[in-house]
C-alpha cells in the first residue's frame, strides 16, 4: 500500500483545493498518468501518478480544501505501506518498497537531475500515446521535451497509439487500457445552464472563482480604494506600432499595443516609486521596489488570472511583446505555473481587448495601483480650440488611499499620459 500525500509545489504553497480526480478507485494507473488536479492561489496544477498499481480509496473528495501533507489516495501496491515515508516533495516522490513502480515526478515539470523535464500536459500526452518520455529527444534549448517532441516521436514509431472509434476507452500498442481523462475547465468552458422558470439553483463557490472572491474580498476589505480618470491621444502611438509591426513579424512576433504600455507604465513608476510600492500591513511600514514585475490582468474560461512580467524594465521591445504573448496564452489555456502567477508589483487591466471603453478595478494586494485601458479607438476631441477625430485611449487607476493621495495619482496619470501620447519618450531609457 502507498500512501501520497499532497506535496508543495512551490511558491510558499501551503493548502490547495481538490479540484479534479481522473482517476476512480478500482482503476489501475501507470506511474505519470494523469491523476489529479489542484486550485493553488491561483494556478491548476495536474499531479502525475507516483506508482504504477490500483487505486484503492481517495481521501479528499472534490472541494476540499487540503493542506501540505494531507493524505490524498491510497494505492494497493502488494506491499505493506511505509511509516516512514514522508509526503512527496515537488522535486520528486520518495522511493517506496520495489513492488511499486515508482519514477521521481516533477509536478511543476522543472525536474532536477538525471530525469527528464518536462510539463504535466506533455507527460499526460506521453502516456496516452504509449511513449516511454525517458527516450524522447528534446527540442528545447534547455533540454525540456515539449509536445511536439512526443508526438513527433510517436509519429516515427512502428506501431503508434491508436483510439477506438466506439466510445471505449484509448487503447495503447500493447493493449492496455489507459483512463480516459475528462477535457480540462482550462480547455473548454462548461455550457451556460439556466435553472427552470420559477426555480432556483445553487452551485458551489470553488475552483478559480473561490480564489478570485477571497481575493477580491480581501482587497475590498483592507485597501481604502479611490480612483482617477484620463484620456490620452493615441495618435503618435498608433503610428509607432504601424512601423513596428512589420519588423516584429519577421522575427515571428505579434506586436500589440500592451508591450508599449508597459515601457510607458515602467518609465512612469521610475518617476513615482510609490505606485511600485506595497504596505506591511503587520510592521506598518511602505516597502519600495527596485525591481518591476508587471502584471497583466488576463481573462480565461475559468475567470480572471494575473500573469506576470518579470523584470520588465530589464526586457527590450521585442522580448517584452514575446513574453507579453507568451504569458497571456498561458493564462488563458491554465498551463503557467504558479510563480508565473504571483509577485507583482503593478498591474495592468486591459478592458479594451473585449471591447470595454473604461471602468474602475479593484487592486491586487499587496500593490498600491493598478491601470485600467480601454479600447483605442476613433472619438470626438478638442484640438487646439477645434473638434476632431483622434484615436484615444482612456485611463483609470484605481490607488491605495494610504500610500497615495488623488493629488499625486493625478499627476502620475499625467506623465504617464504623457509618454503614450510621445512615446518617442520610452527611448531616453530603453533598454
Amino acid at each position: 500500500m502507498f500512501e501520497f500525500k499532497l506535496p508543495d509545489v512551490g511558491e510558499g504553497m501551503h493548502e490547495a483545493e481538490i479540484l479534479r480526480w481522473l482517476v476512480a478507485p478500482g482503476d489501475t494507473v501507470k506511474v505519470d498518468q494523469p491523476m489529479l488536479e489542484i486550485q493553488t492561489d491561483k494556478a491548476v496544477v495536474e499531479i502525475p501518478a507516483p506508482v504504477s498499481g490500483k487505486v484503492g480509496e481517495i481521501k479528499a473528495p472534490v472541494g476540499k480544501i487540503s493542506h501540505v501533507g494531507d493524505v490524498l489516495i491510497v494505492f494497493n501496491t502488494g506491499a505493506p505501506a511505509s511509516p516512514a515515508q514522508p509526503a512527496a516533495k515537488a522535486a520528486g516522490a520518495q522511493p517506496v518498497e520495489a513492488t511499486a513502480e515508482v519514477r521521481s515526478q516533477s509536478i511543476t515539470g522543472t525536474g532536477g537531475a538525471g530525469r527528464v523535464k518536462a510539463a504535466p500536459a506533455v507527460r499526460k500526452r506521453a502516456v496516452e500515446l504509449d511513449v516511454d518520455i525517458n527516450r524522447v529527444p528534446p527540442s528545447s534549448p534547455d533540454g525540456r521535451v515539449l509536445l511536439k517532441d512526443v508526438e513527433e516521436y510517436a509519429a516515427n514509431q512502428t506501431a503508434p497509439a491508436t483510439s477506438e472509434s466506439n466510445g471505449h476507452s484509448p487503447k495503447s500498442a500493447a493493449g492496455q487500457i489507459l483512463v480516459a481523462v475528462p477535457a480540462s475547465p482550462s480547455n473548454a468552458a462548461a455550457p451556460a445552464r439556466l435553472a427552470p422558470a420559477g426555480s432556483e439553483e445553487r452551485k458551489p463557490l470553488a475552483g478559480l472563482r473561490r480564489r478570485i472572491a477571497e481575493r477580491m474580498e480581501l482587497s475590498w476589505r483592507t485597501i481604502p480604494h479611490a480612483t482617477c480618470f484620463d484620456e490620452a491621444d493615441g495618435s503618435n502611438l498608433v503610428a509607432l506600432r504601424g512601423q513596428l509591426k512589420p519588423a516584429a513579424q519577421q522575427q515571428a512576433i505579434n506586436l500589440t499595443y500592451t508591450p508599449l504600455i508597459i515601457k510607458a507604465v515602467v518609465q512612469t513608476l521610475k518617476r513615482f516609486p510609490v505606485f511600485n510600492a506595497s504596505l506591511d500591513e503587520q510592521t506598518r511600514e511602505i516597502i519600495y521596489k527596485g525591481y518591476y514585475h508587471i502584471g497583466i490582468a488576463t481573462a480565461t474560461p475559468d475567470g480572471l488570472l494575473v500573469p506576470v512580467v518579470r523584470d520588465a524594465d530589464r526586457l527590450t521591445l521585442l522580448e517584452l511583446s514575446a513574453e507579453v504573448n507568451r504569458l497571456s496564452e498561458g493564462g488563458r489555456s491554465r498551463t503557467l505555473k504558479s510563480n508565473e502567477l504571483s509577485g507583482s508589483t503593478f498591474t495592468i487591466s486591459n478592458v479594451g481587448s473585449f471591447g470595454g471603453s473604461t471602468g474602475t478595478a479593484i487592486i491586487n494586494p499587496p500593490e498600491a495601483a493598478i491601470l485600467v485601458t480601454g479600447s483605442l479607438k476613433e472619438r470626438p476631441m478638442v484640438v487646439n480650440g477645434e473638434l476632431v477625430k483622434r484615436p484615444t485611449l482612456p485611463l483609470s487607476m484605481s490607488f491605495d488611499h494610504r500610500l497615495i493621495d488623488g493629488a499625486e495619482a493625478g499627476t502620475f496619470l499625467a506623465a504617464l499620459k504623457e509618454v503614450l501620447e510621445n512615446p518617442s519618450l520610452l527611448l531616453l531609457n530603453a533598454v
